[in-house]
């Protein structure tokens, strides 16, 4: 199980992880007072009252031993980047994950040792096009990522007989009914080579093919029974 310390309250925060599968990940929120305290523990967190100026301090919560991601949340970004600076001088193992509020603090940040940046700004934007765009990806995505689902790719032979024989693949529309997403179509008579589903011209399936899809395991069984139903 691995750790996470999360610095700074909000209410982006505390929607991130309670996302989290808490069989895989266990947290401590870093708090600036106690009305944040009862706060968040409320929400069912642990939590520390700290200042994380001090590297004594952020010792004392496991930097350096047993954390090993950190959250960086705070809403101005010299705080993050001061934050990044002090958690990596202690351990260059961690990994630390930090928001932004100027996209030009993006470059202090990584600088600074940060490994991912967040700019919500920029997530919101893409969220909204994939919406318009590419509803049957960002819904399955939706439903299983930040392990609140398994996540699996799935390699699924066409059987002589299959009804899905002479299908199109624009015509599969698997995210409707399986939640599942197409990732491609491996041809075994031109020699195992796969079509993507996305950027790619119009694939009609063969028998002998192996469509290569992503989505929870319970929904992959469920396909490939129908699928393999002669």
């Amino acid at each position: 199980m691995k750790r996470i310390a999360v610095f700074g309250y909000s209410i982006m925060s505390l929607e991130v992880m309670s996302r989290l599968n808490e069989d895989l990940y266990s947290f401590v929120f870093i708090v600036k007072d106690e009305s944040e305290a009862d706060w968040v523990a409320e929400q069912g967190f642990e939590t520390k009252i700290i200042d994380f100026r001090n590297d004594e301090a952020l010792k004392s919560i496991g930097i350096g031993d047993d954390v090993d991601i950190v959250f960086c949340f705070y809403p101005r970004d010299s705080d993050n980047v001061f934050l990044t600076i002090s958690a990596r001088a202690i351990d260059k193992a961690l990994t630390i994950v930090a928001i932004v509020d100027d996209p030009d603090a993006a470059e202090k940040l990584m600088a600074a040792g940060a490994n991912k940046i967040i700019d919500p700004y920029e997530i919101c934007g893409r969220k909204t096009h994939d919406m318009l765009v590419r509803p049957d990806i960002t819904n399955v995505l939706d439903d299983t990522v930040f392990g609140r689902h398994d996540l699996h790719i799935a390699q699924i032979e066409i059987h002589k007989g299959s009804s899905l024989e002479n299908t199109k693949t624009s015509e599969l529309k698997m995210d409707g009914k399986y939640n599942l997403i197409l990732i491609g179509v491996v041809d075994r008579i031109s020699g195992e080579t796969l079509h993507f589903a996305v950027g790619e011209q119009e694939y009609i399936l063969n028998a002998g093919d192996v469509l290569v899809v992503l989505g929870p395991s319970r929904e992959i069984r469920s396909f490939k029974e129908e699928v393999e139903a002669v």
